[in-house]
């Protein structure tokens, strides 16, 4: 308790801002998370074998509200304190995996711009990576040769460097384009030529739609498109490697915006692109890149629109026939979560209402009996074994301890049993029942 008192304000407000509007904080999560031990040991492995320079794909699957988002954050912060580059978009209908109209390029653009570090965890660290790659070059070719900064012979000495670090780039496919783009910065940067500084960057960020931009810039007769993003997210993840870095971690949030799109051979073509990243990660083609992908079981399992509806990802990630609630394998491809316990929410609560009372400066008043009789409330509603979602009793929790410190005279037992209590509406289970059914009777 005392440990939660210590939370920042700056951190708390953040937090409970977020939770209460039903969206996850970029920050102060260690503050709030309970369970799903299992879950994160499962991809924290997954961190070990990317920094070895293997590569990973996995899919957490669960409903809307059930934590998937919370998940992703949790590692995202994780792997960021483990020196990886994290990258993170959520799909949308002008963000897609593949598209007509440059929707797999605007998902590119948005995993590039949210580029994060330890150093700079809000995104658009790319200037930041580049420069400092550039500065840890100089200083070790200094150290190797034992010359001084500004000596000619060891800029040539840090030539030859970048030369080596990029030839291993320059074997890959549109290897050569990025390591001559690389070479350019790095002269840009010496130089302290800002404008072709930001050229290759825009080049990097897929800024130029024409080939004939792009060569009129830089030289370069090679655009980021639509059809080959995915292979310079590759590309940088062997150079953020190279750059000192453990690796690249890729994190895709909302796959149900492919499931909803309308075009069947749209969505053959996005789930085409996601066998090719799976298959590129599972049979080595790909090295220090880690892809998440967060979807709803929906999204997944529909036989007609969903992933499973494309019969080459149905047959890779279908559960085996010995998985079971309370017994999944988390070393699957599909990481399915499991509804939090009463257990798990009552501590969640208990660290809420800490965090409530140290933020708005007031004794807590809320005792142990209450949050085990709110608790109780919340879980004996029809269903909620299966269907609670923690957003849901998250919501209702923090609706509950602003009132109760705004109206300081209002009890936690009052409000619970007063008829103006309401749950929050769960959005993933429909509330309406179906007219067919209205008059059913045995």
């Amino acid at each position: 308790m005392n440990e939660q008192n210590k939370v920042p304000k700056r951190i708390a407000r953040t937090v409970l801002n977020s939770l209460k509007g039903g969206v996850v904080p970029r920050i102060g999560l260690p503050y709030v998370t309970v369970g799903r031990k299992s879950e994160i040991e499962a991809l924290l492995h997954d961190v070990d074998i990317i920094s070895e320079g293997g590569a990973s794909f996995r899919f957490i699957v669960g409903r809307y509200g059930s934590g998937k988002s919370f998940l992703i954050q949790t590692i995202r912060n994780y792997v960021m304190d483990k020196g990886f580059i994290v990258a993170d978009a959520d799909l949308s209908p002008e963000r897609r995996l593949q598209g007509t109209r440059g929707q797999g390029l605007a998902t590119y653009r948005e995993l590039i711009g949210n580029l994060a570090t330890k150093t700079r965890p809000e995104g658009g660290a790319l200037t930041l990576i580049l420069d400092r790659w550039i500065s840890s070059v100089q200083a070790q070719a200094a150290q190797e040769t034992g010359l001084q900064p500004g000596d000619p012979a060891l800029s040539a000495a840090v030539d030859r460097k970048i030369v080596a670090l990029t030839s291993q780039i320059s074997e890959l496919v549109h290897g050569f384009e990025f390591a001559t783009l690389l070479s350019k910065y790095y002269h840009a940067y010496i130089e302290q030529d800002d404008e072709t500084r930001m050229k290759v960057i825009r080049w990097f960020r897929g800024e130029y739609a024409l080939k004939r931009e792009a060569k009129e810039a830089l030289g370069v007769n090679i655009i980021i498109t639509d059809d080959d993003w995915y292979d310079y997210l590759k590309l940088f993840a062997v150079f953020f490697r190279l750059a000192g870095y453990a690796g690249m971690m890729i994190m895709i949030d909302e796959l149900v915006n492919i499931y909803k799109i309308p075009n069947s051979i749209t969505r053959q073509y996005n789930y085409e692109k996601m066998l090719t990243m799976y298959n590129d990660t599972l049979q080595g083609k790909a090295k220090y890149l880690g892809i998440i992908m967060g979807a709803t079981p929906q999204a997944v399992e529909d036989r007609r629109r969903g992933v499973y509806g494309y019969e080459a990802l149905r047959s890779r990630l279908a559960e085996g026939k010995f998985s079971r609630p309370g017994a999944r394998d988390m070393l699957a491809p599909v990481i399915r979560l499991e509804p939090l316990t009463a257990a798990e929410m009552l501590v969640l609560c208990d660290k809420l209402a800490a965090m409530h009372a140290g933020l708005y400066g007031y004794s807590q008043s809320v005792t142990d009996e209450d949050l085990a009789e709110f608790i109780k409330i919340e879980f004996s509603r029809v269903g909620a074994d299966s269907n609670i979602t923690p957003r849901e009793v998250i919501r209702d929790f923090i609706e509950v301890l602003d009132l109760m410190y705004q109206h300081p005279e209002m009890k936690l037992a009052d409000l619970l049993a007063s008829d103006e209590f309401t749950y929050t509406k769960s959005e993933a289970v429909s509330d309406d029942a179906a007219t067919a059914f209205a008059e059913f009777t045995l």
